[in-house]
């Protein structure tokens, strides 16, 4: 018969089980070990304090008859409860990431040393301090002031200009806010690596690529009939082979631009010009349609923004079968205007709808080589609009088609005539 466990030690165990439930649920929320385990910790710090607490107000109220033995018993459980504290909170400040405790108006409660180095606190003169006025030079700042709704990703560390935080802050406790900080430098340095390489190897790959296809263009495949069917897929696979490169340079410029020349964009013959795109395109397959009602102009990038919304409307094209319905539509909206792309094509599943941005991404391989597809047309749309404060926004069904929507804010907006 397995012998009971001993009452002194159900409490640091039960502490410790909670640290590892913790550890196992950052895990499964994106690998984030030391951050679950960092939200148990100050959770039974809290938990502990508050026993703490309660036991004093029993002795308190209890007869002055209290024997010797209980004393020493409450004694040994308050100095167990004081060790069990001191470890958890050592094992919060030793932590990698900056964790700070606020209260409900966004005083510093307590901060862990992580944060001294990210963050820029100091001890003590921070405890009590507000956390938006200490660090008011930096975003954090400004994202603070907003309401911190949203994580605020790849920022500088006001502690340390040189390295790049992820930002999150969370309810916790009563009336009480936990802010999270990581550091991303590493991560930041590998993708700036990743985009030197493709952008270099796509500058080298243009040449020889250019040259291929032109000598391809000089042989005429009724010279050599039986090299026909050779010839011209060869010419079909370095065009787009070179496709793929123009698309990898576009998206390499795009991701190093922080902003872009904001010219007047008249959306009637873009418009008009992107409905015979998608005619000459689908050489009478499809019935192509334009509804256009809101009676205003873009500001951006003429060529950045017809790249982008051609790019919705040729996929249109491409993935609708023959005999289906491709609209384009440009609306205003409560809070601005929006450009969409409706087809009656194949559809997408939801579980694909979140990574069509990401590169090379495809639902089918084998039918976006048949349509000739590069896969990187989504990331250049989805980087365009980051450029221009615009989201895009999709939804799918298989079977009934999608419907791709480029959403503008009011800003972005100019009245057809108005020279401001």
């Amino acid at each position: 018969m397995p012998k009971p466990l001993d009452r002194s030690l159900m409490l640091p165990a039960a502490l410790a089980a909670g640290l590892l439930a913790g550890a196992f649920v950052g895990w499964l929320a994106g690998g984030h070990i030391a951050t679950g385990v960092a939200l148990v910790a100050i959770a039974e710090i809290v938990l502990l304090l508050t026993r703490i607490r309660h036991q004093a107000r029993l002795m308190m109220t209890t007869s002055p008859t209290v024997t010797s033995l209980q004393h020493d018993r409450f004694m040994t459980r308050s100095r167990r409860i004081a060790s069990s504290l001191r470890d958890l909170r050592s094992a919060a400040g030793s932590l990698p990431d900056a964790v700070v405790l606020l209260d409900n108006e966004q005083h510093v409660r307590w901060f862990n040393h992580a944060a001294e180095e990210l963050l820029g606190l100091r001890r003590p003169q921070d405890r009590g301090a507000h956390l938006d006025e200490r660090l008011s030079t930096t975003e954090l700042a400004t994202w603070l002031q907003e309401g911190a709704r949203e994580p605020l990703n790849d920022v500088a560390a006001p502690g340390h200009p040189n390295r790049h935080i992820n930002v999150t802050l969370l309810p916790f406790g009563r009336r009480q806010r936990l802010l999270l900080a990581r550091d991303i430098s590493h991560l930041t340095r590998l993708e700036q690596i990743r985009r030197d390489f493709v952008a270099n190897v796509s500058h080298e790959l243009r040449t020889p690529l250019t040259v291929i296809h032109g000598y391809l263009e000089l042989i005429d495949p009724e010279d050599v009939p039986e090299l026909a069917p050779v010839l011209n897929e060869m010419r079909a696979q370095s065009k787009r082979m070179g496709q793929i490169v123009e698309d990898l340079l576009t998206l390499s410029r795009l991701e190093t631009q922080e902003h872009v020349q904001d010219e007047r964009v008249p959306m009637t013959p873009l418009l008009a010009t992107l409905r015979k795109e998608a005619e000459a395109l689908s050489q009478g397959r499809h019935q192509v349609t334009l509804e256009a009602t809101a009676d205003v102009d873009l500001l951006g990038s003429p060529k950045d923004l017809h790249s982008a919304l051609s790019n919705l409307v040729s996929n249109a094209v491409r993935y609708t079968p023959t005999g289906g319905r491709i609209v384009i539509r440009w609306r205003r909206t409560a809070d601005g205007a929006v450009y969409s792309v409706t087809d009656t094509g194949y559809g997408i599943p939801a579980s694909h709808l979140a990574r069509l941005t990401e590169r090379f991404y495809r639902v089918s391989s084998s039918r976006s080589r048949e349509s000739g597809g590069t896969g990187l047309g989504l990331s250049i749309v989805k980087h365009v609009l980051n450029l221009h404060q615009a989201r895009l926004d999709i939804q799918s069904e298989p079977g009934q088609g999608s419907t791709f929507s480029c959403w503008f804010n009011n800003q972005r907006l100019l009245v057809p005539g108005d020279p401001e």
